[in-house]
């Protein structure tokens, strides 16, 4: 493992530190496209969570994780952080630790802003970079929303996909801060945890929306 990039070994450090089952790949081959990872490891491009960084307000990086198969929506992104500027490599490197073409879902020198794009729920699992072009993990994308604490909202060019099921927020062990009134790791209170069983997934969309909106705040 000592011989692999330090990019790839910092992601695999952070899984570790998350104690799930989830295990960073070195592929044979580089991957820098959605394409090219799906071609690599035999999957749908819909299945490749790629990373979209921008230069955000404060000029923190923003990430936004999305399919392999859909752009995203910089003004639907920019309505939810604040304005958006285009972030070069230089500023991607700096701000998160990695390249372009090998930008991972965590592990950043800098913890940038964060959104999942929901249509990566219309796959069981999914395959995110590793920190290097030639690094991969997969994971649910619901795992993935509570590894990161990043809220999972629809900022995909186009229709949104009908029926995606909304998975839970729930990190762990809910348990209100009263301080806050919130659980610091689903974001929800008391009332919305006792709910969330009951809620059809319109309803579960409509509050992870809500957890955006409280997550997000200081974007803006």
């Amino acid at each position: 493992m000592t011989s692999r990039p330090e990019g790839f070994r910092r992601v695999v450090d952070k899984l570790a530190e998350f104690g799930r089952q989830i295990e960073a790949v070195w592929l044979d081959v580089a991957a820098r496209t959605a394409q090219e990872a799906a071609d690599a490891l035999g999957v749908a491009v819909g299945q490749i969570a790629k990373s979209i960084v921008f230069r955000g307000p404060g000029d923190r990086a923003v990430l936004v994780v999305a399919s392999g198969d859909r752009r995203v929506d910089e003004a639907l992104v920019a309505a939810i952080v604040g304005p958006l500027a285009r972030a070069d490599a230089a500023f991607v490197k700096e701000r998160t630790g990695f390249a372009i073409g090998g930008v991972a879902p965590l592990g950043h020198v800098e913890p940038p802003v964060m959104l999942i794009d929901r249509e990566l729920c219309r796959f069981d699992e999914v395959w995110a970079a590793a920190g290097h072009p030639n690094g991969v993990f997969a994971v649910r994308p619901g795992e993935l929303a509570r590894m990161t604490q990043a809220p999972l909202v629809d900022v995909a060019q186009g229709a949104s996909t009908p029926g995606l099921t909304a998975p839970s927020p729930c990190s762990g062990f809910c348990q209100v801060d009263a301080s806050i009134g919130l659980c610091p790791g689903c974001a929800r209170t008391l009332d919305e945890i006792a709910a969330w069983p009951a809620l059809d997934d319109a309803g579960r969309w409509a509050l992870w929306d809500r957890i955006a909106a409280r997550r997000l705040p200081e974007a803006r």
